[in-house]
């Protein structure tokens, strides 16, 4: 264990997913998947996440395919009316976007929410999203991570278009802005041309939160170049860690710190006072899967369709995709999964079992005191700085959770009591971002405000 991290405090957000992430947990009578539409329903899982401190509530999003999934600007900006403290996670592509917009709406969350807004950077979930925009095909990663960088640049640059004291409202001299602290970009890059400036003041935090998901080559790299926090599936300790070096270790070729960037896995806890009362909540769970269903949707790691093998034969981990040949986007998870299924020498039956909560991420099943050692266990050893939360079903997966995984922490000295700041980046203990222009337009108006010699 790594004694240079014993003051450690975690940081959690909790990753909203209609009943709940097990596959079955619509079905199950606990549930009630016929509110994942509704505001309330949003709202009191918010509400959850508050008592147990939690850092930020996380909304994933695509653009294709069958889904009853709430748009997240529209979800998010309704819940800050509604919350206090938690912060807001909206995952927003850059393949199907424009910097403008981008840049436009999460000032707006920002302002909104009084500074708890983060962007999940993502350059672009499924190839089908194409058809759905009007393009012709899907680009390939190469091109999605470039255009993703330069799209990050231009809203940045936007967002620090407004310097912080430009809003003035002098009543006397009947000026609202001070229009000389307000500029233009003129932003002209490979795959963008951007005038400006926003038409927004900046951002309470500065820039929202940046956050970047995936694990992939070009993920780690525009994490370390730009990213605030990194989610990512690792199902291993000893792959968390080599992750969790890797990234960290990048980060110096940006000129930034190692506690610039925090790394926080996926977990799927299913948690109950005792082992073997979690064993039998799982073994409920996986009793109500449909597994021709789930087999399907694996069947898109492999070359064949798994469903035509029995449930009790070895996962037929020869016939498994080549890396990188998946074009969704999802490439690193691929490998994440498989890995897992071929590692572990898994029969179909427990490869559907592992795969039908943590969708990739690391599952475990156990006592509230279980739950609390394996946390802290991937903690101390440099694994992670906290954790994204996927509870197997809501609400009373996560009131567990919070209710008795979140106090034990607490008296390890692992998490706070309390909220210690007002916004997302306070409470993360990531520093307001400087104006990136500042510095330059004092030059410009230092050079303007020269008056030339008299001859």
């Amino acid at each position: 264990m790594n004694d240079s991290r014993k003051g450690i405090q975690a940081h959690f957000n909790v990753f909203l997913r209609g009943a709940g992430h097990h596959a079955a947990a619509w079905k199950h009578p606990a549930s009630i998947p016929q509110e994942d539409l509704d505001l309330g329903y949003y709202a009191n899982i918010a509400r959850i996440a508050e008592r147990g401190l939690f850092d930020a509530l996380f909304t994933a999003d695509n653009y294709s395919g069958l889904g009853r999934r709430l748009e997240p600007y529209t979800l998010l900006s309704a819940l800050a009316g509604l919350t206090k403290h938690v912060g807001l996670i909206a995952t927003v592509s850059t393949t199907y976007n424009d910097p403008y917009h981008v840049a436009r709406k999460f000032a707006s969350l920002d302002h909104i929410s009084k500074g708890r807004a983060a962007w999940n950077i993502v350059t672009g979930h499924s190839a089908s999203d194409a058809a759905n925009f009007g393009r012709p095909d899907h680009p390939d990663v190469r091109q999605r991570y470039a255009r993703g960088r330069e799209f990050v640049q231009v809203t940045k640059q936007l967002w620090d278009s407004w310097e912080e004291d430009a809003l003035v409202y002098d009543r006397e001299a009947g000026k609202a802005v001070d229009e000389d602290k307000v500029h233009e970009i003129d932003f002209l890059g490979e795959y963008y041309s951007v005038k400006g400036p926003l038409n927004i003041p900046r951002p309470p935090q500065g820039y929202p939160v940046l956050v970047q998901a995936g694990s992939s080559e070009g993920g780690r790299e525009l994490a370390a170049e730009s990213a605030d926090v990194i989610f990512t599936a690792q199902q291993t300790l000893g792959a968390a860690q080599e992750f969790y070096n890797d990234v960290k270790r990048r980060l110096a070729r940006y000129g930034r710190t190692s506690d610039q960037l925090l790394i926080m896995p996926g977990l799927s806890p299913i948690v109950a006072d005792t082992e073997a009362e979690a064993r039998d909540i799982e073994d409920e769970f996986n009793a109500l899967l449909d597994p021709k269903q789930a087999l399907r949707r694996l069947s898109g790691y492999f070359t064949v369709d798994l469903t035509e093998y029995p449930l009790d034969a070895p996962v037929p981990v020869d016939k498994a995709k080549p890396y990188g040949s998946i074009t969704t986007g999802i490439t690193s998870r691929q490998e994440v999964v498989v890995d897992a299924a071929r590692r572990d020498g898994m029969t179909l039956r427990q490869f559907l079992a592992r795969s039908a909560a943590g969708h990739g991420h690391v599952s475990f099943t156990g006592s509230v005191l279980q739950t609390a050692d394996f946390i802290e266990r991937w903690l101390r050893s440099g694994g992670a700085d906290g954790f994204n939360i996927l509870p197997h079903i809501y609400y009373s997966g996560f009131e567990t959770f919070v209710d008795k995984v979140i106090p034990e922490l607490q008296n390890r000295g692992l998490f706070r009591t309390a909220y210690e700041g007002k916004t997302l980046r306070e409470n993360l203990g990531l520093a307001r971002p400087d104006n990136g222009h500042k510095a330059a337009w004092a030059l410009r108006r230092q050079a303007e405000n020269l008056q030339p010699l008299q001859t």
